[in-house]
């Protein structure tokens, strides 16, 4: 039985005090996720990512693994955090990126990087042990790692952070058209993995920049907090970063005038490389008639602790978190009578029964947590599991430990509802709120 009372939680402010009031709170999801103790900020751009946070992180990799390993059946690894300026240097990256790049000198002044992203290093990982047998592909390796870039205006917490987790997936294809294949499996798994997390998004044509390649698609979630300006035309279904939009009104695919354009939070990306990683840094294979030839690369990205802040960003009120399902730190919060009042043996003896009863739900065991805070009355317990995110609350209040007829609060506080049911009727209205969610 987790409780809540045992979590490192360290509110930024107390509860009487209702609002951070700072200068370099620029967002809503960071200030919510300072208030309530999620995340504390170390320094410009950098945070402590609390335990309650730590466990939607966890919710966003685990998902995110699923996707990644069942249905593009790739294998995961863990890439050097360091990275060497030469393979910078020969991908023609280093002198174009160099205002972004967090770098570190070694003992011996070797300039290395702290990537930001990995294709030189993978690239080289392929290159060292090229070539290899055109049977040994598609090959498709990712990670889920710490990321560092050097912002030069860190804001919106994070949203826009010096250091962040990211997944990246690096394909490997002996032509072309099987490239581009491999560009549209990943794709269709990333709509599904935005569309399991259950926050509005879009997808995007983007620029290459300065990761190169030939085609690119972004993933948005739509929220004025953004940086992205995107343009969709009703028309024809045309949709890009402005970045690729040369004209003020008219989509430039069918000259349907009075094009929509809204702002985004970038969540996720994806490009064709073709060659421009591989031909540089030596990657071959073995065609079928044991000639050598040079492999054709994709790249793809999505933020972690990006989109978890940004699903933070779209959803929540001013007042209250409010997470995507699927990431809430805990999906139930039982609140038991206040430590100490007349109602607490009863109440604690309720609380075993209820908390063995929900965890025979599928799936929500690990997610129960029980405030058992003392000094705080149920109402401000409520109160708090709601500015938390908690999604379900079930109280065991005073009409629980009556000698006969016991009732519960069964709390959807994401609609906001509320219930006084039966024990059997709760547990079944958690189940169906879980189900329905």
């Amino acid at each position: 039985m987790i409780r809540l009372s045992k979590i490192f939680q360290p509110t930024l402010v107390k509860p009487k005090n209702a609002i951070v009031k700072n200068q370099d709170i620029t967002s809503k999801s960071q200030r919510l996720l300072l208030e309530q103790g999620l995340v504390r900020q170390a320094g410009n751009g950098t945070f402590y990512m609390l335990p309650l946070l730590q466990r939607s992180l966890q919710k966003a990799i685990d998902l995110i693994d699923g996707f990644m390993q069942q249905h593009v059946e790739a294998q995961k690894l863990t890439l050097p955090i360091l990275t060497s300026a030469d393979l910078w240097r020969k991908s023609g990256r280093l002198d174009s990126a160099t205002g972004e790049l967090m770098t570190t000198n070694d003992r011996h002044d070797k300039l290395q990087i702290l990537g930001p992203t990995h294709e030189e290093s993978i690239t080289a990982l392929l290159a060292a042990i090229s070539p290899v047998s055109y049977r040994q592909f598609p090959l498709r390796l990712y990670q889920i790692s710490t990321k560092f870039r050097d912002e030069m205006k860190p804001r919106f917490g994070l949203l826009r952070a010096k250091e962040f987790i990211m997944k990246d997936l690096y394909t490997f294809d002996v032509g072309l058209a099987e490239a581009r294949r491999t560009y549209e499996e990943v794709n269709e798994a990333y709509a599904n993995i935005f569309n399991a997390i259950g926050v509005p998004f879009v997808r995007v044509s983007g620029d290459t920049g300065l990761m190169g390649g030939s085609m690119s698609h972004e993933y948005h979630f739509p929220s004025d907090v953004g940086e992205d300006q995107l343009v969709r035309c009703d028309e024809c279904g045309m949709s890009c970063n402005h970045e690729l939009f040369h004209t003020v009104k008219i989509c430039e695919k069918c000259n349907h005038k009075n094009v929509v354009r809204q702002m985004g939070i970038e969540v996720g990306h994806a490009f064709i490389l073709e060659d421009k990683y591989s031909k540089v840094l030596g990657a071959k294979f073995l065609n079928e008639t044991g000639k050598p030839e040079t492999l054709q690369m994709g790249c793809y990205g999505i933020g972690v602790s990006r989109l978890v802040a940004a699903g933070v960003e779209v959803l929540s009120t001013e007042k209250d978190i409010i997470w995507p399902f699927k990431l809430a730190p805990f999906k139930v919060c039982i609140i038991p009578p206040k430590v100490g009042s007349k109602e607490q043996e009863i109440g604690d003896r309720w609380l075993r029964t209820m908390y063995d009863a929900l965890t025979t739900i599928p799936n929500l065991q690990p997610d129960i947590v029980v405030d058992d805070r003392p000094n705080m009355t149920i109402g401000k317990r409520l109160v708090d599991a709601k500015k938390t995110g908690f999604p379900i609350a079930v109280v065991i209040g005073p009409k629980a430990v009556r000698e006969t007829n016991a009732i519960f609060e069964v709390h959807h506080l994401v609609k906001p509802s509320s219930s006084e049911l039966f024990f059997s009727e709760a547990i079944n209205e958690v189940r169906r709120i879980c189900d329905n969610s």
